[in-house]
């Protein structure tokens, strides 16, 4: 008897021990307190937001326009075949590849040979044109 409740004891002991280190740590560890720490190592640039649902990351290549030619048209299937470069929020490389589009109306402010600015992203395991236009 008297060796179990030396063993609860303890137990509580260890416990209110663990938490209040806890809250030690919590309340020390802020924002604030971390800005002597070197993160230049971590890599927060490529983050794939298609696993986060209803999160949208505001940054330059976010926002890019890549620049292409239209070489083909494919209205049945709501698709299109274009040349382009550099697409930096997708990390790809430039080279001639078949989208699909989000939305078929883009398909007709376009034809073959015509230069534009578009944004694509992934979605649903697929590469999609987004918005498209003319380039000027």
């Amino acid at each position: 008897m008297k060796t179990s409740k030396s063993l609860a004891a303890f137990g509580a002991l260890a416990l209110a021990a663990s938490f209040a280190a806890n809250v030690y740590a919590q309340t020390t560890m802020s924002k604030d307190s971390m800005s002597g720490m070197d993160m230049s190592g971590m890599k927060m640039d490529k983050i794939d937001k298609s696993s986060m649902p209803g999160m949208t990351l505001d940054t330059a290549a976010n926002s890019a326009k890549t620049d292409g030619e239209v070489r083909k048209i494919d209205k049945e299937n709501q698709k299109i075949t274009l040349k382009h470069g550099d697409i930096k929020n997708l990390d790809m490389p430039g080279m001639t590849m078949v989208f699909k589009v989000k939305d078929a109306a883009m398909l007709d402010k376009v034809q073959v040979g015509s230069k534009v600015k578009f944004k694509a992203e992934k979605s649903d395991g697929a590469i999609a044109v987004t918005s498209m236009e003319l380039a000027q």
